[in-house]
């Protein structure tokens, strides 16, 4: 075990369980419900996961050995040479995709390949190219957004629903890796001159003191909106979600205390990482457990799902760090 565990850090094992379940959603919103080809479609998305945070620890060595609130990972503390790291990326690729392959051969269906090689391309570039240029983030959301499309367009046919998945989907993304992950690393962005987006917008931490300006506060709230807009659709327009009363009464409350946690988040005024990554842990806890709620409308065994992020978050953390927080975020 002592000898996986760096490599578990580098493939950021805490929040595989969200990128696992990206394909599994858009296969679920398109009709699928067979246990064994749904765990299959979570191998493809946890291994394109580990793909794409190794691919990143290896593109950002230099700015993250900068900062000493990032000497836990594995790079950082050479636990694992630039060779090993290649190495398990590129194995974490193959894999990712041999399964991916398998799944084509039982749907027989190839052409959904197309939108998780898309998918790979998309998060390579990000990795590539994020700390050069702002907005990058963009290529993440893109990313997740043809992973799920692959999930949903390999099991079945790709409806209203399915397009509602991969908005939230796409959306979550875009929040978790422009906000909370751009006011996360601010510090260090910051004294590594890294083109963020939320540095260009003016973020800075300065002394501790973190300064947020009202157009980075605007965009925090737009995305959100957006997210809840799709969020709610299916319960005003779709017939099969009319009357849900249960799951939508969770999902305003869950939605409520999403809201005021990022407000706490982007209302820091002095700069806490620790307590930081703890309102953006609560964040994931929620918002990616909304949209398998909302999903549980079409049936109920789908709101389980909703805990597989948590769930991996939390034993993760425990097995690796020994706290309910990684060390590695």
């Amino acid at each position: 075990m002592k000898m996986i565990k760096p490599y578990l850090k580098l493939a950021r094992s805490f929040n595989a369980g969200l990128t696992g379940i990206a394909p599994v959603l858009g296969a679920l919103a398109a009709g699928e419900s067979g246990l064994a080809h749904l765990f299959m479609f979570f191998l493809v998305g946890f291994f394109g996961h580990s793909y794409g945070f190794a691919l990143n620890d290896i593109m950002d060595y230099r700015i993250d050995r900068l900062s000493s609130e990032l000497g836990e990972r594995p790079l950082v503390k050479k636990e694992i040479s630039i060779k090993q790291a290649w190495a398990f990326t590129i194995a974490m690729l193959i894999l990712s995709i041999v399964f991916a392959f398998y799944l084509a051969v039982l749907y027989s269906n190839y052409f959904s390949l197309l939108y998780l090689f898309i998918s790979a391309i998309c998060i390579t570039i990000y990795d590539s190219i994020s700390k050069k240029f702002p907005a990058m983030d963009v290529f993440v959301a893109l990313g997740i957004f043809f992973l799920i499309l692959y999930g949903a367009s390999t099991a079945g046919r790709v409806t209203t629903l399915t397009w509602i998945v991969i908005a939230l989907g796409s959306l979550q993304v875009l929040f978790m890796q422009f906000v909370a992950g751009g006011l996360k690393d601010v510090e260090h962005d910051y004294k590594a001159k890294a083109r963020t987006l939320a540095i260009k917008m003016g973020v800075r931490v300065i002394d501790k003191t973190m300064h947020v300006p009202s157009s980075f506060k605007i965009l925090t709230y737009a995305l959100e909106a957006i997210y809840l807009i799709f969020l709610f659709y299916p319960f005003i327009f779709l017939p099969q979600f009319k009357e849900k009363y249960i799951q939508l009464t969770v999902i305003i409350l869950l939605s409520t205390v999403m809201l005021y946690i990022s407000y706490k988040l982007i209302s820091m005024k002095i700069f806490e990482r620790n307590k930081a990554r703890k309102y953006i842990g609560l964040h994931y806890y929620i918002n990616f457990s909304l949209t398998p709620i909302m999903l549980s409308c079409i049936n109920p065994w789908i709101a389980l799902l909703a805990f597989v992020p948590a769930l991996a978050f939390i034993l993760s953390n425990i097995t690796l760090h020994g706290s309910l927080l990684p060390k590695t975020m």
